[in-house]
């Protein structure tokens, strides 16, 4: 298990980018022998001045000025207790943004910052879904604009297509991720505690009107988020 980090480490990432207006993602990389892994911030912005960030990822100044610019970070949303790394500088940074994690993943998160709760209003722009079938310990996040859904998920779901270097190519393959987006090795063994129900949450994911883009906490956003999730609810078949 890697060391929670107490203070603000900023690892190579790169640009912060707007998949649509009021909505940014960055993916980061996790340093590892002979290559990178990636993992994946996403900031929304809920108006009012405030943003939530799912799975918070220390970034170069410009960066997080930039966000700050959107709206003062008022959810530190850790989808699961992996995604901790970097909670406790974040909650540092700032002390008034609400941490929101999943009920079975509280006790993790608690490790790293406090206080944690189990439930967020996030307002018109955003909402949190505690992934059926996991055990209650991962969340989901369905973001809309318009007519259109973002859906955001964390570990259940990975599509790291193009792994850069030996060692990442090597530990993505091993643990199942990509070519296309899939339910991952380890994902399998932590997170799938009832294959049916989450089989059941994907296909009414798949169905829903207006369902834009797919963006998971690790790998590749996926563009055409019905077709991917039944075809892996029928991999839990």
């Amino acid at each position: 298990m890697a060391k929670l980090h107490d203070d603000w480490q900023v690892l190579p990432h790169g640009p912060l980018t707007e998949v649509e207006p009021g909505l940014l993602t960055v993916v980061g990389q996790i340093p590892m022998p002979l290559g990178n892994f990636p993992r994946r911030m996403t900031v929304i912005g809920l108006g009012n001045g405030r943003t939530a960030l799912w799975s918070p990822i220390p970034l170069r100044e410009e960066a997080m000025a930039r966000i700050e610019a959107l709206g003062a970070p008022a959810f530190l949303t850790v989808p699961n207790g992996g995604h901790r790394l970097d909670l406790r500088p974040f909650h540092k940074r700032y002390p008034k943004a609400k941490i929101v994690t999943a009920p079975g993943s509280k006790a993790r998160v608690a490790e790293a910052a406090g206080p944690v709760q189990t439930r967020a209003s996030l307002g018109d722009r955003a909402k949190l879904v505690v992934l059926a079938g996991s055990g209650d310990a991962e969340l989901a996040m369905m973001v809309q604009r318009g007519g259109e859904i973002t859906l955001l998920t964390n570990d259940i779901i990975g599509h790291v297509a193009h792994p850069r270097g030996v060692g990442a190519r090597v530990m993505a393959r091993l643990m199942g991720f990509g070519p296309r987006a899939r339910i991952t090795r380890p994902a399998r063994w932590f997170f799938v505690k009832d294959k049916a129900a989450l089989a059941a949450q994907l296909r009414e994911w798949s169905k829903l009107e207006g369902l834009r883009r797919l963006i998971p906490s690790h790998g590749d956003i996926v563009d055409r988020p019905a077709a991917a999730l039944e075809r892996i609810a029928r991999s839990l078949d």
